[in-house]
């Protein structure tokens, strides 16, 4: 004959004056009622129902095109397309944003004004106004005022 199952470790262990109950032998935690105990196994239940039917739809031997996964739809929905409601603008988060909006303009505004300087030196100064003009064997300025 089968005996009573054996009582858990929260009922077997008692504290006593010199040493409090520990959190890990909590009767709340590990003593569920009946009514959680009932809904965890719904839980469990709908769990392998619904991986039963997507591993009968991965192990099709004539599968349809795309096998969707609902759970990695709403992952993907909730990681991609659902950001505003759980973004928090921080200091850090408004100093990125405005890092990656404002950098590279101001990166290529630098860039250019630097190199619209330089060009404005060498043709006031000297390199464009010693160089030839192709096939002419004039300088480049003489060619202009000549021919424009």
């Amino acid at each position: 004959m089968a005996s009573a199952p054996a009582p858990s470790a929260a009922r077997l262990y008692r504290p006593n004056r010199f040493v409090s109950l520990p959190a890990e032998l909590d009767p709340d935690t590990y003593d569920t009622s009946p009514e959680k105990r009932r809904a965890e196994a719904e839980r469990l239940a709908i769990r392998s129902q619904l991986k039963r039917q997507y591993l009968l739809q991965l192990n099709n031997p004539s599968p349809p095109a795309v096998i969707e996964d609902p759970a990695l739809i709403r992952w993907a929905y909730a990681k991609s397309q659902n950001v505003y409601p759980t973004f928090r603008p921080t200091p850090k988060t408004s100093f990125l944003g405005a890092a990656y909006a404002l950098g590279p303009l101001l990166f290529w505004i630098a860039v250019l004004k630097a190199h619209r300087i330089t060009q404005a030196s060498r043709k006031s100064n000297g390199p464009f106004l010693t160089q030839l003009h192709r096939g002419s064997g004039l300088p480049c300025r003489l060619w202009q005022q000549r021919h424009l």
